[in-house]
Protein backbone atom coordinates (compact mmCIF):
# COMPACT_ATOMS: atom_id res chain seq x y z
CA UNK A 1 0.00 0.00 0.00
CA UNK A 2 0.96 3.77 -0.90
CA UNK A 3 1.82 5.60 2.47
CA UNK A 4 -0.25 8.64 0.58
CA UNK A 5 -3.92 7.73 0.94
CA UNK A 6 -4.97 8.24 -2.64
CA UNK A 7 -7.89 10.51 -3.44
CA UNK A 8 -9.91 10.86 -6.72
CA UNK A 9 -11.30 13.55 -8.82
CA UNK A 10 -12.45 15.29 -12.20
CA UNK A 11 -10.85 17.52 -14.39
CA UNK A 12 -13.34 19.59 -16.38
CA UNK A 13 -11.82 22.03 -18.91
CA UNK A 14 -14.91 20.91 -19.71
CA UNK A 15 -14.57 19.34 -23.73
CA UNK A 16 -17.37 19.28 -25.48
CA UNK A 17 -18.49 18.93 -29.18
CA UNK A 18 -19.26 21.88 -31.01
CA UNK A 19 -22.59 20.19 -32.67
CA UNK A 20 -24.16 20.28 -28.74
CA UNK A 21 -26.59 22.58 -27.59
CA UNK A 22 -23.71 24.72 -25.48
CA UNK A 23 -26.46 25.71 -22.78
CA UNK A 24 -27.50 22.04 -22.20
CA UNK A 25 -24.04 20.83 -22.15
CA UNK A 26 -23.26 23.18 -19.28
CA UNK A 27 -26.64 22.15 -17.01
CA UNK A 28 -25.38 19.00 -17.57
CA UNK A 29 -22.04 19.93 -16.44
CA UNK A 30 -23.51 21.08 -13.18
CA UNK A 31 -25.38 17.78 -12.80
CA UNK A 32 -22.01 15.86 -12.97
CA UNK A 33 -21.21 17.48 -10.29
CA UNK A 34 -24.12 16.09 -8.53
CA UNK A 35 -23.29 13.03 -9.51
CA UNK A 36 -19.66 12.63 -8.61
CA UNK A 37 -20.71 13.97 -5.11
CA UNK A 38 -23.07 11.14 -4.43
CA UNK A 39 -20.44 8.67 -5.83
CA UNK A 40 -17.48 9.92 -3.43
CA UNK A 41 -15.48 12.18 -5.19
CA UNK A 42 -13.16 14.52 -3.09
CA UNK A 43 -12.89 16.89 -5.27
CA UNK A 44 -13.83 18.62 -9.08
CA UNK A 45 -11.34 21.22 -10.70
CA UNK A 46 -12.72 23.96 -13.34
CA UNK A 47 -11.54 25.34 -16.28
CA UNK A 48 -11.44 28.95 -18.04
CA UNK A 49 -11.58 29.46 -21.72
CA UNK A 50 -12.61 32.13 -23.82
CA UNK A 51 -12.21 30.68 -27.54
CA UNK A 52 -12.03 27.07 -29.56
CA UNK A 53 -15.39 26.26 -28.45
CA UNK A 54 -15.05 22.72 -26.97
CA UNK A 55 -14.25 24.31 -23.63
CA UNK A 56 -17.53 26.14 -22.46
CA UNK A 57 -16.74 27.50 -19.28
CA UNK A 58 -15.74 31.59 -19.21
CA UNK A 59 -15.54 31.53 -15.57
CA UNK A 60 -14.68 28.99 -13.17
CA UNK A 61 -15.77 30.75 -9.63
CA UNK A 62 -19.24 31.17 -11.29
CA UNK A 63 -19.58 27.83 -12.04
CA UNK A 64 -18.38 26.16 -8.39
CA UNK A 65 -20.69 28.91 -6.66
CA UNK A 66 -23.56 27.26 -8.64
CA UNK A 67 -22.06 23.81 -8.05
CA UNK A 68 -21.56 24.37 -4.29
CA UNK A 69 -25.41 25.09 -3.57
CA UNK A 70 -26.38 21.76 -5.24
CA UNK A 71 -23.66 19.48 -3.45
CA UNK A 72 -22.37 18.32 -0.03
CA UNK A 73 -19.01 17.50 0.05
CA UNK A 74 -17.25 17.58 -3.10
CA UNK A 75 -14.64 20.11 -2.70
CA UNK A 76 -13.95 22.56 -6.06
CA UNK A 77 -10.71 24.31 -7.15
CA UNK A 78 -10.44 26.67 -10.33
CA UNK A 79 -8.56 24.57 -12.99
CA UNK A 80 -7.45 27.20 -13.59
CA UNK A 81 -7.98 30.81 -13.31
CA UNK A 82 -5.39 32.67 -16.19
CA UNK A 83 -3.55 35.06 -14.00
CA UNK A 84 -2.11 37.05 -16.76
CA UNK A 85 -6.20 38.01 -17.57
CA UNK A 86 -6.92 39.34 -14.66
CA UNK A 87 -6.08 41.71 -12.06
CA UNK A 88 -4.93 40.41 -8.98
CA UNK A 89 -6.78 42.29 -6.58
CA UNK A 90 -10.22 40.97 -8.34
CA UNK A 91 -8.58 37.48 -8.36
CA UNK A 92 -8.07 37.32 -4.75
CA UNK A 93 -11.51 38.86 -4.12
CA UNK A 94 -13.67 36.36 -5.89
CA UNK A 95 -11.29 33.31 -4.38
CA UNK A 96 -12.38 34.77 -0.75
CA UNK A 97 -15.63 35.47 -1.68
CA UNK A 98 -15.97 31.80 -3.16
CA UNK A 99 -14.01 30.44 0.15
CA UNK A 100 -16.52 32.04 2.18
CA UNK A 101 -19.90 30.89 0.04
CA UNK A 102 -18.21 27.34 -0.07
CA UNK A 103 -17.44 27.31 3.79
CA UNK A 104 -14.02 26.65 3.00
CA UNK A 105 -14.82 23.64 -0.21
CA UNK A 106 -12.23 25.96 -2.46
CA UNK A 107 -9.17 26.03 -3.69
CA UNK A 108 -7.55 28.24 -6.05
CA UNK A 109 -5.47 26.71 -8.97
CA UNK A 110 -3.50 28.86 -11.24
CA UNK A 111 -1.72 28.88 -14.73
CA UNK A 112 -0.82 30.73 -17.24
CA UNK A 113 -3.68 30.60 -19.96
CA UNK A 114 -3.61 26.96 -22.26
CA UNK A 115 -5.29 28.73 -25.74
CA UNK A 116 -3.50 31.26 -27.63
CA UNK A 117 -6.37 32.45 -28.89
CA UNK A 118 -7.17 33.57 -25.48
CA UNK A 119 -4.30 36.06 -25.09
CA UNK A 120 -4.50 37.23 -28.28
CA UNK A 121 -8.03 38.67 -28.50
CA UNK A 122 -6.86 40.66 -25.02
CA UNK A 123 -3.61 41.69 -27.06
CA UNK A 124 -1.10 39.52 -24.31
CA UNK A 125 2.13 38.33 -26.00
CA UNK A 126 1.95 34.74 -25.39
CA UNK A 127 5.84 34.87 -24.35
CA UNK A 128 4.86 36.89 -21.30
CA UNK A 129 2.41 34.96 -19.77
CA UNK A 130 4.36 32.71 -17.95
CA UNK A 131 6.17 35.77 -15.97
CA UNK A 132 3.07 38.04 -15.56
CA UNK A 133 1.72 34.32 -14.19
CA UNK A 134 4.71 34.16 -11.51
CA UNK A 135 4.26 38.55 -10.76
CA UNK A 136 0.29 38.14 -10.56
CA UNK A 137 0.74 35.18 -8.22
CA UNK A 138 2.91 37.03 -5.45
CA UNK A 139 0.58 39.77 -4.93
CA UNK A 140 -2.43 37.48 -4.59
CA UNK A 141 -0.93 35.71 -1.65
CA UNK A 142 0.18 38.84 -0.31
CA UNK A 143 -3.79 40.04 -0.38
CA UNK A 144 -4.52 36.42 0.77
CA UNK A 145 -2.77 37.17 3.64
CA UNK A 146 -4.25 40.48 4.48
CA UNK A 147 -1.15 42.78 3.43
CA UNK A 148 -1.55 46.30 1.60
CA UNK A 149 0.19 45.94 -2.23
CA UNK A 150 1.35 48.77 -3.79
CA UNK A 151 2.66 47.97 -7.10
CA UNK A 152 2.94 49.35 -10.37
CA UNK A 153 3.60 47.09 -13.80
CA UNK A 154 3.22 47.43 -17.16
CA UNK A 155 0.09 45.80 -17.12
CA UNK A 156 -1.76 46.26 -13.64
CA UNK A 157 -1.53 49.10 -11.33
CA UNK A 158 -2.48 48.78 -7.54
CA UNK A 159 -2.56 51.87 -5.32
CA UNK A 160 -2.65 50.96 -1.43
CA UNK A 161 -4.53 47.79 -2.42
CA UNK A 162 -6.08 45.44 0.28
CA UNK A 163 -8.41 42.58 0.75
CA UNK A 164 -11.53 43.88 3.06
CA UNK A 165 -12.40 40.52 3.65
CA UNK A 166 -9.81 37.49 4.38
CA UNK A 167 -10.58 34.31 3.85
CA UNK A 168 -13.05 31.74 5.49
CA UNK A 169 -10.31 29.02 5.38
CA UNK A 170 -6.94 29.87 7.94
CA UNK A 171 -4.79 30.92 6.55
CA UNK A 172 -6.12 30.78 3.31
CA UNK A 173 -7.14 28.13 0.78
CA UNK A 174 -5.31 25.75 -0.93
CA UNK A 175 -3.50 27.23 -3.73
CA UNK A 176 -2.08 24.82 -6.69
CA UNK A 177 -0.12 25.70 -9.97
CA UNK A 178 -1.18 23.83 -12.77
CA UNK A 179 2.37 22.34 -14.17
CA UNK A 180 2.69 20.14 -18.08
CA UNK A 181 5.96 19.47 -19.22
CA UNK A 182 8.19 22.85 -18.52
CA UNK A 183 9.67 23.02 -14.99
CA UNK A 184 8.06 26.36 -14.48
CA UNK A 185 5.30 25.19 -12.14
CA UNK A 186 7.05 22.56 -10.05
CA UNK A 187 10.09 25.44 -9.68
CA UNK A 188 6.76 27.97 -8.34
CA UNK A 189 5.29 25.21 -6.13
CA UNK A 190 8.44 24.97 -4.30
CA UNK A 191 9.15 28.54 -4.40
CA UNK A 192 5.66 29.34 -2.40
CA UNK A 193 4.55 26.08 -0.27
CA UNK A 194 2.10 25.17 -3.48
CA UNK A 195 -0.37 22.16 -4.76
CA UNK A 196 0.77 21.29 -7.84
CA UNK A 197 -1.56 20.05 -10.78
CA UNK A 198 0.45 17.86 -13.39
CA UNK A 199 -2.37 18.22 -16.23
CA UNK A 200 -0.70 15.86 -19.01
CA UNK A 201 0.27 13.21 -16.24
CA UNK A 202 -0.51 10.46 -18.59
CA UNK A 203 0.75 11.96 -22.01
CA UNK A 204 3.85 9.78 -22.83
CA UNK A 205 5.25 12.12 -25.01
CA UNK A 206 5.53 14.87 -22.89
CA UNK A 207 3.83 15.34 -19.20
CA UNK A 208 4.74 11.00 -18.25
CA UNK A 209 8.15 11.41 -18.81
CA UNK A 210 8.84 14.37 -16.92
CA UNK A 211 6.96 13.58 -13.86
CA UNK A 212 9.91 12.77 -11.32
CA UNK A 213 11.63 15.01 -13.01
CA UNK A 214 9.43 18.08 -12.25
CA UNK A 215 8.43 16.91 -8.65
CA UNK A 216 12.09 17.02 -8.08
CA UNK A 217 12.54 20.70 -9.58
CA UNK A 218 9.59 21.70 -6.61
CA UNK A 219 11.68 19.64 -4.20
CA UNK A 220 15.18 21.28 -4.67
CA UNK A 221 13.18 24.92 -4.91
CA UNK A 222 11.05 23.96 -1.55
CA UNK A 223 14.32 22.63 0.28
CA UNK A 224 16.32 26.20 -0.90
CA UNK A 225 13.42 27.71 1.12
CA UNK A 226 14.15 25.64 3.93
CA UNK A 227 10.62 23.33 3.38
CA UNK A 228 9.79 20.01 2.02
CA UNK A 229 6.66 19.41 -0.53
CA UNK A 230 3.82 17.14 0.36
CA UNK A 231 3.19 14.70 -1.79
CA UNK A 232 -0.45 14.78 -0.48
CA UNK A 233 -0.59 17.71 -2.56
CA UNK A 234 0.23 16.02 -5.67
CA UNK A 235 -2.58 15.86 -8.36
CA UNK A 236 -1.90 13.77 -11.65
CA UNK A 237 -4.48 14.09 -14.43
CA UNK A 238 -5.55 11.86 -17.02
CA UNK A 239 -8.92 10.56 -19.47
CA UNK A 240 -10.09 6.72 -18.69
CA UNK A 241 -13.09 5.46 -19.98
CA UNK A 242 -14.18 2.09 -18.25
CA UNK A 243 -17.00 -0.48 -19.04
CA UNK A 244 -17.76 -3.64 -17.87
CA UNK A 245 -15.72 -5.24 -20.74
CA UNK A 246 -12.61 -3.94 -22.95
CA UNK A 247 -15.08 -4.73 -25.87
CA UNK A 248 -17.71 -2.25 -24.31
CA UNK A 249 -15.35 0.19 -23.31
CA UNK A 250 -14.18 0.49 -26.92
CA UNK A 251 -17.96 0.28 -28.08
CA UNK A 252 -18.87 3.24 -25.75
CA UNK A 253 -16.26 5.67 -26.97
CA UNK A 254 -17.17 5.72 -30.46
CA UNK A 255 -19.62 7.83 -29.55
CA UNK A 256 -17.43 11.16 -29.42
CA UNK A 257 -13.52 10.24 -29.79
CA UNK A 258 -13.17 11.33 -33.20
CA UNK A 259 -14.70 14.99 -32.69
CA UNK A 260 -12.37 14.54 -29.39
CA UNK A 261 -8.81 13.58 -31.32
CA UNK A 262 -10.17 16.75 -33.78
CA UNK A 263 -10.09 19.49 -31.35
CA UNK A 264 -6.64 17.83 -29.50
CA UNK A 265 -5.01 17.96 -33.26
CA UNK A 266 -6.06 21.45 -33.69
CA UNK A 267 -5.02 23.12 -30.71
CA UNK A 268 -1.79 20.97 -30.77
CA UNK A 269 -1.54 20.18 -34.89
CA UNK A 270 0.40 16.94 -35.55
CA UNK A 271 -0.57 15.40 -32.08
CA UNK A 272 -0.90 11.79 -32.75
CA UNK A 273 0.66 11.45 -35.79
CA UNK A 274 -1.05 10.42 -39.20
CA UNK A 275 -4.35 8.62 -38.14
CA UNK A 276 -4.97 7.54 -41.65
CA UNK A 277 -6.35 3.73 -41.64
CA UNK A 278 -6.07 4.42 -38.02
CA UNK A 279 -8.95 3.10 -35.48
CA UNK A 280 -9.46 5.98 -33.17
CA UNK A 281 -9.45 4.02 -30.05
CA UNK A 282 -5.81 2.55 -30.66
CA UNK A 283 -4.43 6.13 -31.45
CA UNK A 284 -5.60 7.09 -28.20
CA UNK A 285 -4.28 3.85 -26.23
CA UNK A 286 -0.66 4.12 -27.85
CA UNK A 287 -0.31 7.97 -27.11
CA UNK A 288 0.44 7.00 -23.36
CA UNK A 289 -1.20 5.33 -20.29
CA UNK A 290 -5.10 6.18 -21.09
CA UNK A 291 -7.34 3.58 -20.23
CA UNK A 292 -10.44 2.72 -22.57
CA UNK A 293 -11.14 -0.21 -20.84
CA UNK A 294 -12.10 -2.05 -17.59
CA UNK A 295 -11.43 -0.91 -13.88
CA UNK A 296 -8.37 -3.45 -13.86
CA UNK A 297 -7.32 -1.23 -16.39
CA UNK A 298 -7.41 1.74 -14.62
CA UNK A 299 -5.91 -0.01 -11.66
CA UNK A 300 -2.76 -0.79 -13.51
CA UNK A 301 -2.25 2.28 -15.06
CA UNK A 302 -2.34 4.01 -11.29
CA UNK A 303 0.19 1.79 -10.89
CA UNK A 304 2.44 2.74 -13.44
CA UNK A 305 1.78 6.67 -12.54
CA UNK A 306 2.98 5.73 -8.60
CA UNK A 307 5.93 3.67 -10.31
CA UNK A 308 6.95 6.62 -12.05
CA UNK A 309 6.21 9.52 -9.97
CA UNK A 310 6.20 7.86 -6.74
CA UNK A 311 3.36 8.40 -4.23
CA UNK A 312 0.82 11.00 -5.07
CA UNK A 313 -2.62 12.50 -3.23
CA UNK A 314 -5.06 12.73 -6.19
CA UNK A 315 -5.86 11.19 -9.91
CA UNK A 316 -8.03 13.27 -11.31
CA UNK A 317 -10.13 12.12 -14.64
CA UNK A 318 -9.98 14.36 -17.35
CA UNK A 319 -13.20 14.68 -18.31
CA UNK A 320 -14.91 14.52 -21.89
CA UNK A 321 -17.63 13.14 -24.06
CA UNK A 322 -15.98 10.44 -25.83
CA UNK A 323 -19.22 8.09 -24.52
CA UNK A 324 -22.56 9.37 -24.33
CA UNK A 325 -24.08 10.60 -21.33
CA UNK A 326 -25.32 7.43 -19.28
CA UNK A 327 -22.03 5.51 -20.12
CA UNK A 328 -20.40 8.48 -19.21
CA UNK A 329 -21.88 8.20 -15.57
CA UNK A 330 -21.23 4.39 -15.50
CA UNK A 331 -17.78 5.03 -16.22
CA UNK A 332 -17.66 7.42 -13.14
CA UNK A 333 -19.77 4.45 -10.93
CA UNK A 334 -17.65 1.71 -12.09
CA UNK A 335 -14.23 3.27 -10.69
CA UNK A 336 -16.06 4.63 -7.54
CA UNK A 337 -17.14 0.64 -6.91
CA UNK A 338 -14.28 -0.56 -7.90
CA UNK A 339 -11.35 1.50 -8.72
CA UNK A 340 -11.39 3.44 -4.67
CA UNK A 341 -11.01 0.33 -2.85
CA UNK A 342 -8.07 -0.86 -4.41
CA UNK A 343 -5.53 1.90 -3.12
CA UNK A 344 -8.08 2.51 0.09
CA UNK A 345 -7.56 -0.69 1.26
CA UNK A 346 -11.49 -0.42 2.41
CA UNK A 347 -11.98 -4.09 1.78
CA UNK A 348 -8.46 -5.64 3.15
CA UNK A 349 -10.46 -6.89 6.55
CA UNK A 350 -14.13 -8.25 4.42
CA UNK A 351 -12.00 -9.77 2.25
CA UNK A 352 -9.50 -11.44 5.25
CA UNK A 353 -13.02 -12.39 6.68
CA UNK A 354 -14.05 -14.41 3.29
CA UNK A 355 -11.12 -16.00 3.32
CA UNK A 356 -10.87 -16.60 6.39
CA UNK A 357 -14.19 -18.45 6.20
CA UNK A 358 -13.33 -20.25 2.77
CA UNK A 359 -10.03 -21.64 4.12
CA UNK A 360 -12.42 -23.62 7.45
CA UNK A 361 -15.54 -23.55 5.48
CA UNK A 362 -15.71 -27.77 6.29
CA UNK A 363 -14.79 -27.06 9.90
CA UNK A 364 -17.31 -24.33 10.47
CA UNK A 365 -19.84 -26.29 8.97
CA UNK A 366 -19.21 -29.65 10.93
CA UNK A 367 -19.62 -27.20 14.03
CA UNK A 368 -23.19 -25.53 12.66
CA UNK A 369 -24.46 -28.97 11.80
CA UNK A 370 -23.29 -30.49 15.57
CA UNK A 371 -25.23 -27.29 17.14
CA UNK A 372 -28.08 -27.70 15.00
CA UNK A 373 -28.32 -31.69 16.11
CA UNK A 374 -27.69 -31.07 19.48
CA UNK A 375 -30.40 -28.30 19.73
CA UNK A 376 -33.15 -30.94 17.60
CA UNK A 377 -31.79 -33.87 20.21
CA UNK A 378 -32.46 -31.70 23.12
CA UNK A 379 -36.10 -30.94 22.00
CA UNK A 380 -36.94 -34.02 20.91
CA UNK A 381 -36.99 -33.70 17.57
CA UNK A 382 -34.26 -35.69 15.37
CA UNK A 383 -36.41 -36.76 12.72
CA UNK A 384 -36.36 -33.00 11.71
CA UNK A 385 -32.64 -32.68 11.69
CA UNK A 386 -32.56 -34.83 8.75
CA UNK A 387 -34.74 -33.23 7.01
CA UNK A 388 -33.28 -29.80 7.66
CA UNK A 389 -30.17 -30.93 6.56
CA UNK A 390 -31.57 -32.03 3.38
CA UNK A 391 -32.47 -29.07 2.35
CA UNK A 392 -30.08 -27.40 3.45
CA UNK A 393 -31.39 -24.82 6.33
CA UNK A 394 -29.57 -26.02 8.79
CA UNK A 395 -26.76 -23.44 9.65
CA UNK A 396 -24.58 -21.17 11.59
CA UNK A 397 -28.29 -18.79 12.32
CA UNK A 398 -30.17 -22.02 13.29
Amino acid sequence: MSKTSLRHGVFLAPLHPVDEDAHALMHRDLELMEWLDRLGYHEAWIGEHHSGGFETIASPELFIAAAVERTRHIRFGTGVISLPYHNPLMVANRIIQLDHQSRGRVMFGFGPGLLVSDARMLGIDPKTQRDRMAQALDVVLRLLDGQTVTETTDWYVLREARAHLLPYTHPRPEIAVASAATPSGGRLAGRYDLAMLCVAATDATGGFNVLDVNWKHACDVAAEHGRSMDRARLRLMGPMHIAETREKARENVRHGLEKYLDYARTVTPGRFGNLVGRDPVDVLLEAGHIVIGTPDDAVDVLKKLQAKQGDFGVFLHQAHDWADWNETKRSYELYSRFVVPHFTGSNRARVESFDNWKAHSLDYSSQSHAAAKATFEKYGAGGALESAAKTGMIGARD
